[in-house]
């Protein structure tokens, strides 16, 4: 089911998907992964913590670890799934305000790979201050699935029509090219 020494950290951000993530989760165990749920702090609301707890086997992380407390396995990849408007353009910046942003500040530097699947509308896709974080994401090496046939941002107020369509398994395709 899962391997000692492969771990993907799928950090969840507060979307409308976020509360389907145990969907990428399965997907990413099937394919031999040990998965850790990072969740931002406005994302607990948005998630079955016991479910996924249960899921994973392993305790869903949203703040950081007291000096006593067991640290996670290191990350071999991090998928950022449903990644909205304020943790991408917070990342691009090098914002590390909650742990799952230290994590992704860190991350580009340490080698590990990352793969952004955005859940953003329109209105915020077109914004120049978005735009620009996709494309210094992209220069840091980042994968950001954004863009024609890859993610398309939805009408605003229409994100509820598109949560089941969310595509989480092109999340791991990319990362299974990113890494091999």
């Amino acid at each position: 089911m899962t391997q000692p020494g492969k771990v993907l950290y799928i950090i969840v951000c507060a979307a409308g998907p976020a509360h389907n993530v145990g969907r990428l989760v399965a997907l990413a165990q099937d394919q031999g992964w040990t998965v850790q749920i990072i969740a931002t702090p406005p994302a607990l609301d948005f998630i079955d913590i016991p479910a996924l707890e249960k899921q994973t086997g392993r305790p869903i992380r949203s703040q950081y670890r007291k000096p006593d407390e067991p640290k996670s396995p290191r990350a071999d990849a991090i998928i950022v799934a449903p990644a909205t408007y304020n943790t991408i353009n917070k990342f691009a910046q090098g914002i590390a305000d909650t742990y799952a942003l230290g994590i992704l500040s860190e991350a580009p530097g340490l080698g590990i790979p990352v793969v952004i699947l955005p859940f953003v509308n329109s209105a915020l896709a077109s914004r120049t201050p978005f735009r620009r974080s996709i494309e210094d994401l992209r220069t840091d090496g980042v994968r950001v699935l954004f863009g024609p046939g890859q993610f398309e941002p939805h009408p605003p107020s229409s994100g509820a029509d598109r949560i089941d369509a969310y595509p989480w398994k092109r999340a791991l395709t990319e990362l299974a090219e990113l890494i091999s």
